[in-house]
């Protein structure tokens, strides 16, 4: 144990019950004394939708000896599939429900092991009063109220922000899909009509193979600003040595692109030079000026996200005889009009085909997380209404301070609203995969021993 919290008779509440909700609690339960709070709107906290929502097809897009939950053992995942009678190789890509079946297993033990210190309650919180320095009451949905010490945000992605494209007139309607990952939301999609996906990332994919491992008979088209598919990882071997004196001291934008593409050439590993810079790209990105951000943004971060978030081997292989077949297409354009017939099937007119209006069964949003705050959890869009919060840059996240502290309306960080994950996106930018997640747990937990140990 790194230090007690039991001094001050704290309790942290920690908002979500996704994987950022069981990791956070994992490490305050297990570095500190406080008492822990977990209020997840999900009956069985662990999976989130991340790996909850997950169809058996649908594998992490990280090897398995990268998904260790805790930081000290990265063969924990591994071993915890061992000892239920499915060993897994450090390099392979399992189910996400495989996974999620792990994370659940991680809460039980929590749940178990610290009885006395671990409460936990299916509710969904609405709004966070702060009352002073370490005084919070958490606003139930169902009237009931919950007191704190300090509260965490570990609420994960905001919900599918809906594209300009899709005009308020065709909201609520059976065939404009807004949210994929809403219960059912791919059952009643007719199999003899072509399918319209907007994006070609992750989400996508998943999409693509659900639609198609399903039975879906008529193509599946997928267009993108870029029509670009994420990359694929490694198969097999070891990674390249990256240069000597990696990570670069790039001091822009500009010389930071040219030291990766001359790393990739000088190695030929790309793989290798976009992993390596993964730990260190936080810095980078907080050390740009808002003009290189911006820059980043528009012109780098479409070939960032494919590169970084790579599929694994057998889904390329899937999506490739897809296209092959002809099952699958992908184009680079826009949606740029989208109505409804009298008989409900939509029409599209995309801007790499200007001349045609294009016939389709469904058309599916798949371009990622929405806007903070707007798309974010009800208790994210009252905290800002009440000046708690503030949106971060570029309304990625919440604005939070370098150890997660969350900022309020005046620019002040507060000592009793702390984020993790997806919430620090933004002031951040690698903060929503597990590792980093896993990271930020640990610190955020030593961050409140400290605070808690400092003298009145």
């Amino acid at each position: 144990m790194a230090g007690s919290a039991t001094d001050t008779g704290e309790v942290v509440a920690v908002i979500g019950g996704g994987a950022s909700g069981v990791l956070v609690s994992r490490e305050l339960l297990r570095r500190t004394s406080a008492r822990v709070r977990l209020l997840a709107a999900e009956p069985a906290p662990g999976p989130g939708v991340a790996y909850g929502a997950a169809a058996p097809w649908h594998l992490l897009n990280s090897p398995a000896a990268a998904m260790s939950a805790d930081p000290d053992d990265v063969g924990h995942f591994l071993d915890w599939s061992a000892a239920r009678g499915r060993p897994v190789e450090p390099g392979a890509f399992v189910a996400r429900q495989w996974f999620g079946a792990y994370l659940r297993d991680v809460f039980s033990d929590l749940r178990g092991g610290y009885a006395d210190r671990f409460g936990v309650a299916q509710a969904t919180v609405d709004h966070v009063a702060v009352d002073g320095p370490g005084h919070a009451r958490l606003l139930l949905r169902d009237g009931a109220q919950v007191a704190a010490d300090r509260v965490v945000l570990a609420v994960g992605n905001a919900t599918p922000g809906i594209p300009a494209c899709i005009g308020p007139h065709l909201y609520g309607h059976p065939a404009v899909i807004t949210d994929p990952w809403a219960a059912h939301a791919l059952t009643q999609i007719p199999t003899d009509r072509p399918v319209l996906l907007l994006g070609s990332g992750l989400t996508a994919v998943d999409v693509a193979l659900t639609l198609t491992r399903g039975g879906h008979q008529a193509p599946v088209v997928m267009t993108s600003r870029h029509g670009l598919l994420p990359r694929t990882h490694r198969r097999g071997g070891q990674p390249a040595a990256l240069p000597a004196g990696w990570p670069p001291a790039a001091r822009s934008l500009s010389a930071l692109v040219r030291a990766v593409r001359s790393a990739a050439a000088e190695t030929g590993d790309w793989r290798a030079v976009v992993d390596g810079l993964r730990p260190h790209l936080d810095g980078y990105w907080r050390g740009f000026t808002a003009a290189e951000r911006e820059r980043f943004l528009r012109h780098v971060a479409r070939y960032w996200e494919v590169h970084r978030h790579r599929m694994a081997p057998v889904v390329a292989d899937d999506l490739d005889e897809l296209r092959r077949s002809g099952a699958l297409v992908v184009r680079t354009g826009r949606l740029r009009h989208l109505w409804a017939d009298a008989d409900s099937v939509l029409r599209a007119n995309l801007s790499d085909a200007p001349e045609t209006d294009e016939r389709f069964g469904a058309v599916i949003n798949c371009t990622g997380p929405g806007l903070w705050p707007a798309h974010a959890a009800p208790v994210v869009r009252s905290l800002v209404a009440a000046g708690l919060a503030r949106p971060g840059p570029y309304g990625l996240g919440l604005d939070v301070g370098a150890d997660g502290a969350i900022v309020d309306s005046t620019g002040s960080p507060q000592d009793t609203l702390w984020a993790v994950g997806p919430a620090r996106r933004g002031c951040f930018w690698e903060t929503t995969a597990l590792p980093e997640i896993r990271r930020q747990a640990r610190t955020l937990a030593d961050t409140l021993v400290a605070r808690a140990n400092q003298p009145a």
